[in-house]
């Protein structure tokens, strides 16, 4: 009978400590994206990054869900850098990695659809926020797949993180 009320004290000290925590709780959630400007200017500078090395390429960035915000490409890439720009760039904001180590880290993963497990998508992450991820498809080869498509896309993110740092 004794530890029934000793069960019954600490069940009800638990729900009024859980309830207090719930209730403190905000109702929505807010986070940061990336303007159509802004988007569009990480894709450009990411293009032309590639551009400048010789490289013909695809760019692409997302907001945070992997919704395409930006795309540019250059005349001369191929066709398929469309949709692999787009993928990669997704496969980052969806996971929040850079797909350069994907492969490594997540190898079950290689014939899921729509996800891209090589170089060239990175996340725009800044100062603990997400905001999206850049896709960059066409390069040729460098170390490790993807690894000269994933330097352009960093290239891209450098030209607003420092706005983005100082965001309020």
């Amino acid at each position: 009978m004794r530890s029934s009320k000793i069960v019954m004290i600490c069940l009800t000290v638990y729900a009024i400590a859980v309830s207090s925590t719930y209730a403190a709780e905000e109702a929505y959630a807010i986070t940061r994206t990336l303007s159509a400007d802004s988007a569009n200017r990480i894709a450009v500078v990411a293009q032309q990054a590639c551009k400048k090395k010789g490289y013909q390429v695809a760019a692409a960035v997302t907001d945070r869900y992997g919704n395409l915000l930006a795309f540019v490409r250059d005349p001369l890439a191929g066709v398929n850098t469309i949709k692999v720009a787009q993928q990669k760039a997704f496969t980052a904001a969806t996971f929040q990695i850079q797909t350069l180590d994907f492969d490594e880290r997540f190898p079950f993963m290689r014939d899921r659809p729509n996800l891209i497990l090589i170089g060239g998508g990175v996340p725009i992450i800044v100062g603990g926020h997400m905001y999206g991820a850049v896709g960059v498809s066409g390069s040729p080869r460098a170390n490790k797949p993807g690894g000269n498509d994933d330097t352009c896309a960093r290239e891209g993110i450098k030209v607003l993180q420092e706005t983005l740092e100082f965001a309020s």
